[in-house]
């Protein structure tokens, strides 16, 4: 994209008000253009599938009438409001006096929306803070202590007051934004028309609605600089790519490892590049590393149920990796919904007496869905129900769906610092690997997608021991293999709480483990950049507040502690196997082809 007008003057202090104007004028012609293709799909009859409006509106609308029916309490929470604006404009006028005073609303410590000088040192800007501080814990409040709501409503009005209450922050806006207000005048508004350039971009990328650019993405190409662990697909089936990764020791444990990571994504999360690579790191460990890498599905694979992604997906990897190594056994991990597919193959394995996976780690994956976090919100009845008919039209549920969701998890993470960033101040994101993984969305077979909402979130059969699979009812109970339980402590998406329960639904022994930050970062830290922490501790028991207190802190990555775990199961050592050196040849090199497919 070619530099706009004024660009080069953004030394400026002084606005140049010609060129202020100019660039006006280019701003409203973007606008006009950014408009005309978020209309665009509505136009040719296609408009955006969107509830969540209509659910914010019912929710919040149930806590204004808990309020409204009690009068007296709904006039002692006005007081309350009241009282602390009071409480603001007398520390504001004293301010304005010269007199020291403390603030009446402080932001979080982490809360990085207010971190410039001037959100503290301007009276105005530090008014404004403060009022949307204390108007938006009001509110909070608000939906905490309404009495007669039933927990659902009450959580679904806690998540979208955040969507609300995150996107009604002043540092989001133009005019009440002191860095937007310096900017603009610095670049004379050349800010804002490369933002919205941008953004006409992102809205034309999403198919009329805006897909937030989070990463250059330009910058990274799978297979090049992204996902370079050497290795071969040994073996595709119009569901899986197998991907044999190339040893690097000349002996290997006997044992092979089968990698069963989440459709919801691409696999190369676990190997981004080669200093985050867990892949590459687990072959250098001395483990025949086999992973799957699932097709971006389309229309043909609506009927693909969790059925068809055990049998051609787990288990079709099981006989091809009995045929690439000799070896029956092994052992699997599964990440996030990769591994509550292996949780439920375990059980149906565990009753047909299938013995194949010798022992099974989860990476932030749920069995127990009773703790799952404002994921819930997604899957009452009556959005499942309308997500099923939306995805019948198609067969598949678009990836941007999944993607905005995980974003609304966050929305001051994930989705108002870009808007801020990328859209006023007109700054081009930088080339971060795993933001570009996130923005390479997959899409998601109905009937896949139906069963796994239905099932888990939904009605939670698999710890009720009431799913049923291919015909078997599956009972977590009978699977005794050792398992392994990795939790993150700030997962949104697979909270520890929701893992540390779920791990009491096994039949054997279980290591359950808490790892630092949250849902990636706890995952994909790597021993060489000694980040983080993790927990061990003894049985499962009890709630995981309890767990915590007589667990063991040990800093850095767990990913060594995890391996000494294989490794004890499964000690004896062979000659490092090649790809390609049983019985299934190479059908061509890693990553493959099914990951390269766009949604």
């Amino acid at each position: 994209m070619d530099k706009p007008y004024g660009e080069e003057n953004t030394q400026a202090r002084v606005p140049d008000f010609e060129e202020l104007s100019h660039n006006m004028a280019r701003l409203i012609e973007g606008a006009g253009k950014a408009a005309a293709t978020y209309l665009k799909p509505i136009q040719e009859g296609q408009p955006p599938v969107s509830s969540d409006a209509q659910e914010a509106v019912k929710s919040l609308g149930r806590v204004a009438e808990a309020w409204m029916s009690d009068p007296q309490k709904s006039f002692e929470a006005q007081s309350r409001l009241g009282t602390q604006f009071l409480s603001l404009w007398a520390s504001t006028l004293k301010r304005a006096q010269g007199e020291p005073v403390e603030p009446v609303a402080e932001p979080e410590p982490k809360d990085n929306r207010f971190k410039d000088p001037e959100w503290s040192e301007n009276p105005i800007f530090d008014f404004l803070k403060q009022a949307y501080l204390i108007s938006s814990r009001w509110a909070e409040d608000l939906v905490e202590n309404a009495e007669g709501l039933d927990e659902r409503t009450r959580h679904k009005a806690h998540f979208y007051l955040k969507q609300i209450s995150s996107a009604l922050s002043p540092s989001n806006f133009l005019l009440t934004n002191p860095e937007l207000i310096r900017e603009t005048l610095r670049e004379n508004g050349a800010n804002l028309v490369r933002g919205m350039a941008m953004l006409a971009e992102d809205i034309e990328a999403g198919g009329g609605e805006l897909k937030i650019r989070q990463s250059d993405t330009s910058r990274f190409k799978v297979g090049e600089n992204i996902a370079t662990t050497p290795g071969k697909v040994i073996f595709r089936n119009d569901l899986i790519e197998l991907i044999q990764y190339a040893p690097t020791t000349e002996k290997v444990l006997k044992r092979p490892l089968l990698i069963v990571p989440p459709w919801i994504n691409k696999f190369y999360i676990l190997d981004l590049n080669p200093e985050k690579s867990f892949i590459r790191w687990a072959v250098s460990q001395g483990l025949t590393v086999f992973c799957i890498s699932w097709v971006n599905p389309a229309e043909q694979h609506a009927e693909k149920g969790f059925e068809h992604y055990m049998k051609d997906g787990i288990f079709a990897a099981l006989d091809a990796i009995e045929q690439a190594t000799g070896e029956k056994k092994v052992t699997a991990i599964g990440y996030c919904v990769g591994g509550t597919l292996l949780a439920t193959t375990l059980a149906y394995m565990a009753a047909k007496r299938d013995k194949r996976i010798d022992s099974a780690t989860f990476f932030t994956a749920q069995v127990d869905f009773t703790h799952a976090g404002d994921l819930k919100v997604f899957a009452g009845e009556e959005e499942v129900r309308s997500l099923e008919a939306a995805m019948k039209k198609r067969g598949y549920l678009e990836g941007s769906r999944m993607a905005n969701a995980f974003n609304m998890l966050r929305p001051n993470d994930l989705i108002w610092p870009y808007v801020v960033n990328v859209y006023m101040k007109g700054q081009s994101p930088f080339p971060f690997d795993l933001l570009y993984w996130n923005a390479d969305s997959t899409r998601m077979p109905a009937a896949n997608h139906a069963f796994y909402l239905r099932n888990c979130y939904l009605e939670n059969k698999l710890a009720k021991g009431e799913m049923e699979l291919a015909g078997v009812k599956l009972d977590l109970k009978k699977v005794k293999v050792p398992i392994f339980n990795l939790a993150t402590k700030e997962d949104h998406i697979a909270p520890a709480r929701s893992v540390f329960v779920g791990s009491k639904a096994f039949g054997g022994p279980v290591d359950y483990v808490l790892a630092g930050s949250g849902h990636i970062a706890g995952v994909v830290n790597s021993p060489s950049k000694a980040k983080y922490q993790f927990w061990t501790g003894g049985p499962v028991e009890g709630e995981l507040e309890d767990w915590m207190k007589q667990a063991t802190e040990t800093a850095g990555s767990w990913w060594p502690y995890w391996f000494e775990w294989i490794k004890a199961q499964a000690p004896r050592m062979v000659p490092a196997r090649e790809p390609g050196g049983g019985k299934l040849e190479p059908l061509c090199d890693a990553p493959g082809t099914y990951v390269l497919a766009k949604s």
